[in-house]
């Protein structure tokens, strides 16, 4: 991960202009060590003479992990006033100066304090990685993007925190730390996890064992998946330039005002990811119809989700919805498209004829997938 092209003058240590290297441990949950891991490696390094520093660590009072960052410099945090409480956060602009050649960033998809100069966590540490300095970070599987809705539906809890899929895809190098569910639950009953009074109720929810078993395999996939990914790109680099070629899949979400056009955005993304190929998502805009406030705003969270996948967000103005997905599918080269099945009652459903059969007729050699989704509450 290092290399000898610093120059030192004086006190001053000169940069390659190169982008900081970010490795990344990731783990199925709490409690399997991502943290001192990292903190492991870092004194290894520190050892080698690599000018190691703490950003940011949380140790959630774990004994062994405290005792584990002795010996290692930490850049102390600032502090931030909000609602008349003090809090504090990384100091993102403390670190930059200090110009170590690796930070340590525990807990990735953090939050920051609203007032912060930037909102999340992963923010901080790209504009580190831009000056040139190296990151070691963590994060847990839940806190994926796209992977928000499975771990819902796992779980039963709906995760806040998240970072954007691109940050993992982006990464140097992942590394998952892989515990069984058998021994993260001694670890929890041995109160190397949570407080004494917190046990029970974790067994009983988030650390049930078979949460634990589809979160574990949730992350070794998306390892697997990650470094595929990067294999067929090293294997499929082109050479010379040459014609396009639609020999990737291309996948096109289309997108209503409906809420569960985010679930169906995520579910798209993933297939996309899987397959190595580009997502667009399309959102057919009727022009003799105008969007309340509500759905306007719908439509650009819509978009930005669709961006922070990587993705191209297509607007179109047209009456014929069908019509208006099958250019965009031939203009885009699409070989897969996602759409929610129908909100409408089986009723009006039977007196027209269905978006996806108007599809299958002007559409070949193209595959469409009808997502089901979770009915809202009512």
């Amino acid at each position: 991960m290092y290399d000898s092209s610093m120059a030192v003058t004086g006190n001053t240590t000169l940069r390659p202009v190169r982008r900081g290297k970010h490795k990344i441990f990731i783990g199925m949950s709490p409690g399997v060590g991502k943290t001192y891991r990292m903190l492991e490696e870092a004194h290894c390094l520190r050892q080698e003479g690599i000018d190691v520093v703490i950003g940011l660590l949380e140790t959630h009072n774990r004994v062994e992990t405290a005792q584990k960052a002795i010996g290692l410099e930490p850049v102390p945090r600032q502090h931030l006033t909000c609602a008349g409480i003090t809090l504090t956060e990384m100091d993102t602009a403390a670190i930059i100066a200090r110009q170590p050649q690796l930070v340590l960033v525990d807990e990735l998809a953090h939050t920051n304090v609203p007032g912060a100069h930037r909102e999340k966590r992963y923010q901080d540490v790209e504009l580190i990685l831009a000056v040139g300095i190296d990151v070691y970070s963590t994060v847990n599987i839940q806190h994926i993007e796209s992977l928000n809705d499975t771990v819902a539906r796992i779980t039963g809890v709906v995760v806040r925190e998240r970072i954007p899929d691109r940050v993992l895809d982006e990464a140097d190098e992942v590394v998952v730390i892989d515990v069984t569910p058998e021994t993260l639950e001694e670890r929890l009953k041995d109160g190397k996890i949570y407080a004494p009074e917190k046990i029970d109720q974790s067994l009983q929810n988030f650390f049930k064992r078979r949460h634990l078993i589809a979160l574990r395999e949730l992350a070794l996939r998306e390892v697997a998946d990650n470094i595929e990914g990067d294999a067929f790109q090293a294997d499929n680099a082109p050479t010379t330039h040459v014609p396009h070629c639609n020999i990737l899949e291309r996948v096109l979400v289309c997108i209503s005002t409906y809420p569960n056009a985010v679930q169906l955005i995520r579910r798209g993304a993933r297939l996309a990811s899987y397959m190595h190929g580009p997502l667009y998502c399309l959102f057919v805009d009727n022009p003799d119809r105008f969007l309340t406030k509500e759905e306007s705003l719908h439509i650009e969270m819509c978009e930005s989700l669709c961006k922070e996948f990587g993705g191209q967000f297509i607007r179109v103005q047209d009456q014929d919805v069908a019509k208006a997905i099958a250019t965009a599918a031939q203009n885009y080269h699409i070989s897969q498209i996602f759409i929610g099945e129908s909100q409408r009652s089986r009723w009006k459903s039977l007196l027209r004829t269905s978006l996806t059969q108007k599809l299958l007729r002007s559409l070949k050699n193209i595959d469409i997938h009808i997502i089901a989704t979770e009915k809202p509450s009512t």
